[in-house]
């Protein structure tokens, strides 16, 4: 595979995808959905069960990002939320279109609008946690493994996180709690995978103590692979499952959890392996 000599590609695609998010993130910003935002919440009684596209086509001429989900045991409420603070004429506007397309009830609805404090409180403990837990991580690997092992394992992580918000600020995604529960996931299922191949990568050093560092660690990747191809294959299948047939409030929180998953292996072979390695023998990364 020569993952060391090629590794300045690997970085190079990493590098590529991170600066088009930034540039992305400074030049429109993220996203926020209405966690972040605070917006308006209509719940439809409707009675009967709605397709979503038929009820988008009411939607779009007042918020074309709006989220719309059904709801009830029959499915026949459904939820929207839009980022946008919707007037109460608006709302009479939206809720009349409804009754007129799918005659329900001019009262069987219920409208409430969100601040963005709930949101900007969820964020903060977010980067509070990911930073508390990078931190023991940290210290984990070291005691573990060695202090070169905590840092590669935590530039792999990072990376992880910069590709998913990335994909996101390029996509224009929403950006909502689930998203941060998603991110969450991904910290710990990503250094799972690093330090599954650092655990060979000092098993074959200590039993192959003649071998070359690059060797020992191309033969280490090497023994890794299939768990982690394997690994990877059942979580993302389980996964995408749930994003291809879930209801849309399912698929927020699938879709960053597919991207994380692919990320943490793609960085646990690519990235953490190589910037140990630099680490370990002195040179520029």
């Amino acid at each position: 595979m020569n993952i060391i000599k090629n590794r300045r590609y690997s970085y190079m695609i990493s590098l590529v995808i991170i600066l088009a998010g930034l540039i992305m993130f400074f030049t429109n910003g993220l996203n926020y959905g209405i966690d972040f935002t605070g917006g308006t919440m209509i719940q439809l009684n409707i009675g009967t069960f709605v397709e979503v596209e038929d009820a988008r086509e009411i939607m779009d001429k007042y918020d074309e990002s709006a989220s719309i989900i059904h709801a009830g045991s029959g499915k026949e409420e459904l939820i929207v939320r839009s980022s946008l603070d919707l007037g109460n004429t608006e709302i009479s506007n939206i809720v009349d279109e409804f009754v007129g397309r799918f005659q329900m009830g001019p009262d069987n609805y219920q409208a409430q609008k969100f601040g963005a404090f709930m949101g900007k409180e969820i964020r903060n403990r977010a980067i509070l946690s990911i930073g508390i837990a990078a931190l023991l991580m940290l210290a984990y690997i070291s005691f573990r493994f060695q202090f070169k092992f905590g840092v590669a394992a935590i530039v792999a992580l990072i990376h992880d996180i910069l590709i998913a918000l990335s994909i996101y600020s390029l996509l224009r995604l929403p950006v909502n709690s689930s998203f941060i529960a998603a991110m969450l996931t991904i910290v710990g299922y990503s250094i799972n995978d690093t330090i599954v191949i650092f655990d060979r990568i000092r098993e074959e050093l200590r039993l192959n103590q003649k071998k070359g560092l690059e060797e020992t660690i191309e033969d280490s990747v090497k023994l890794s692979l299939r768990r982690t191809i394997n690994t990877t294959i059942t979580t993302v299948i389980a996964v995408g499952s749930l994003y291809v047939l879930g209801v849309e409030d399912v698929k927020v929180l699938a879709l960053p959890l597919l991207l994380g998953m692919l990320s943490g292996t793609y960085s646990s072979l690519f990235i953490a392996t190589p910037v140990w390695f630099s680490l370990k023998k002195g040179k520029t990364i």
